[in-house]
């Protein structure tokens, strides 16, 4: 089982950067595939990056394509979500969570464990 806790939210301007982290417990992290989803208050769920267990294939929807980068290290049991060229549409709760799929996952339904939350605010 695979505890997720993320990190690094907070408030930056339009046009900044920012980088979140999601930190795994556990002996088991490389046998997940990972992915970061966010939530803005009204909105569904969205899905924002997912990536293999090795890191080897990425995918990423056309809102965040070009924008956002997600990356890992297995050794570290880390997750990261590196996030450039912020909109206000941006704005909103980042969740990472684990699959035990071997390709990439869009949808939520498709990830096992979940972690709390970082809150992201993009201002104008």
């Amino acid at each position: 089982q695979v505890q997720l806790v993320e990190s690094g939210g907070g408030l930056v301007q339009t046009g900044g950067s920012l980088r979140l982290s999601c930190a795994a417990s556990g002996r088991t992290f490389s046998s997940y595939v990972m992915g970061w989803f966010r939530q803005a208050p009204g909105k569904e769920r969205e899905f924002v990056a997912a990536i293999t267990k090795t890191g080897g294939i990425r995918d990423y929807p056309d809102s965040v394509k070009g924008r956002f980068a997600i990356s890992r290290d297995n050794a570290k049991n880390t997750v990261y979500l590196q996030m450039n060229s912020l909109k206000p549409d941006d704005t909103g709760n980042y969740y990472c969570a684990a699959s035990r799929a071997i390709v990439p996952i869009r949808h939520y339904d498709g990830y096992d464990y979940w972690g709390q939350g970082t809150q992201v605010t993009v201002s104008s």
